[in-house]
């Protein structure tokens, strides 16, 4: 609790657009004034991610203290470097943001913050897994804060059914580092009068969890375990394909197998999962268990990759599905009664909508000028469409439909023949050189998305298959093609990869 009042309480909140950052300051403005103080809040808006992070400022200040200086006080309009009382984060990595900009202090700040994440553009565009590391936010807060209090407050959120702003305003409360009862806060909630219950039970939740925090946050899980491998398949064709991958199969790659055989499924049909299977097999022929089987567990997930490549039917099938407008309707918070309007931005390019054709008909329509000047006119700026409307759906839902037609598809075609080559570059190396022909299918992480990612990802990762070719008989070949790809992948930009690739042919 703040022990000198002739000073105002600092309060710093960072927050995304659409968590309730506004909300929960002036909640604290409100509870302040009721409770005779002096309240001023001020925003500070950014760009950070999604809708942009926003600092919102709230200082607070006794009316005894008012009286007693004589004059009305002079408030700051935003925080100071190392003069803030309460820092509270809405996400761990703007928690982060707050220790880089100064705004934490182990002398005086106390450090409230969600442990979700919601992952910036430039963690998701990233080539490789861009995704930061949340235990360097964590071990920072310990050494920043005077006492740092981390724990999911939006699952909290999610489980009372309301918003994060009511349970970061529970945590404010549980914390004791404000001098107001808790009855004050749930009488503050209570005056806004909009959702009032559900923001009630997350305000008791985070509450309770701020009260219950250990004196320290724990480390954060980052391991990701394998899928299980289920005993049944809940399909006869499932199952023919379940007792194959357990028959053919080494047990350390047999569960990326049968994430493979999952994801292949739903893309296409049981009979492109088998085809999975025989390509896999080819290699598995070529590896043993004094290895550990390493070609078959990058296999297994790699081609599984490859075969499910993000084409304009695979994105029309994700947006039309109803777990989708169920994740969208969660994330924003909507109500049983309430609508929720969903719309896409679209921009295929030439070669997409060329690569949804029969494999004849998008052959020629591409390398037609007057086709590629229409779609150029009429697609340059992108097209907005409403998948949340009868016709918006209908249109997606039906590109979706036409996957049944996906293997006779100029983007098919291209991608089969892409796959076979690297198959057969990958057999051809295993059998001279084991480790290179790991790290060549290791290459294929950096074939991603669709669209403009897509093509430079895809550029890059011919480039390191070039060059494994070129590096083919050299006794450090695995090793620098490992460099080639870790530089590929640490980069969204072409120019180290390049650089790298030059000094390997001088």
């Amino acid at each position: 609790m703040h022990s000198d009042m002739t000073h105002p309480l600092k309060i710093a909140i960072l927050a995304m657009g659409g968590q309730g950052g506004g909300v929960l300051a002036d909640w604290l403005v409100d509870m302040a004034e009721h409770a005779g103080w002096w309240a001023q809040t001020t925003s500070v808006p950014g760009v950070a991610q999604r809708t942009g992070a926003t600092i919102y400022y709230v200082e607070l200040l006794p009316e005894a203290e008012v009286q007693r200086a004589g004059r009305a006080p002079a408030l700051a309009l935003m925080p100071t470097p190392g003069d803030v009382d309460l820092v509270v984060a809405a996400e761990l990595m703007e928690g982060g943001r707050a220790i880089q900009r100064g705004l934490v202090t182990p002398e005086r700040t106390v450090l409230i913050s969600s442990s979700h994440r919601s992952y910036a553009v430039s963690e998701k565009s990233a080539p490789g897994n861009g995704i930061a590391d949340p235990n360097k936010v964590l071990a920072a807060g310990r050494e920043a804060a005077r006492r740092f209090l981390c724990f999911d407050l939006q699952a909290l959120a999610d489980q009372a059914g309301s918003v994060i702003s009511a349970s970061l305003f529970g945590a404010m409360a549980g914390s004791g580092v404000l001098p107001f009862s808790r009855e004050a806060f749930e009488a503050t909630i209570g005056r806004a009068g909009v959702g009032v219950q559900a923001s009630l039970r997350a305000f008791g939740l985070g509450f309770d969890a701020a009260a219950q925090a250990p004196a320290q946050p724990a480390a954060i899980d980052t391991a990701r375990p394998l899928p299980e491998v289920p005993a049944q398949a809940a399909h006869p064709e499932s199952q023919a394909l379940l007792d194959r991958a357990r028959r053919d199969f080494p047990a350390p790659a047999l569960p990326l197998v049968v994430a493979g055989l999952r994801r292949l499924i739903d893309y296409q049909d049981p009979a492109y999962a088998a085809e999975y299977l025989d390509r896999l097999d080819a290699l598995r022929a070529l590896d043993d268990a004094a290895r550990g089987w390493a070609l078959t567990q990058a296999a297994a997930r790699y081609v599984a990759l490859a075969m499910s490549y993000d084409d304009v039917i695979r994105v029309a099938d994700l947006k039309t599905r109803g777990s989708r407008f169920g994740r969208v309707r969660g994330e924003v918070g909507a109500t049983a009664g309430q609508l929720v309007h969903t719309t896409e931005f679209m921009h295929p390019r030439l070669e997409e909508i060329c690569g949804t054709l029969p494999a004849r008909l998008g052959r020629w329509l591409e390398q037609s000028p007057a086709f590629g000047s229409f779609v150029s006119r009429r697609l340059a700026r992108g097209r907005r469409l409403r998948s949340s409307t009868l016709g918006g759906f209908l249109a997606l839902y039906g590109l979706a439909g036409m996957r049944r037609f996906r293997r006779a598809t100029l983007r098919h075609r291209h991608e089969r023949a892409d796959l076979e080559q690297w198959l057969d570059l990958v057999a051809e190396l295993a059998r001279a050189d084991y480790a290179l022909a790991v790290e060549a299918v290791l290459c294929r992480r950096l074939v991603k998305g669709y669209s403009d990612t897509h093509v430079r990802g895809g550029g890059k990762y011919r480039s390191l298959l070039a060059a494994a070719r070129a590096l083919a008989g050299r006794p450090d070949a695995a090793s620098r093609l490992k460099q080639l790809r870790e530089t590929a992948l640490a980069d969204a930009s072409c120019a180290p990869l390049e650089r790298q690739m030059a000094e390997l042919a001088a």
